[in-house]
């Protein structure tokens, strides 16, 4: 993503809006899709359609929160908690 997307993003007051395309963008247009996410304080909770997709977000889920922390600002996530 460009740097100045990126930038304009992080300086945006937070908001599901905001999440939900930050998600998108970090997961992917399948993964995107599959799931149903909020944050609550700095917890993501991501619900699945299924156990398999559970197990694909939580397999990568440290590359989910490095990115989503990448456009939300640091620290913005500190957990991801997922439910099928």
């Amino acid at each position: 993503m460009p740097r100045v997307l990126t930038e304009t993003l992080r300086q945006t007051p937070m908001s599901p809006g905001k999440v939900e395309f930050a998600w998108k963008t970090a997961v992917g247009p399948a993964m995107g899709r599959g799931a149903n996410i909020r944050l609550e304080g700095t917890t993501l909770l991501v619900e699945t359609p299924s156990r398999e997709w559970s197990r694909e977000v939580m397999r990568a889920s440290p590359v989910i929160l490095r990115r989503m922390n990448a456009l939300l600002g640091d620290d913005a996530i500190k957990e991801i908690v997922v439910r099928a």
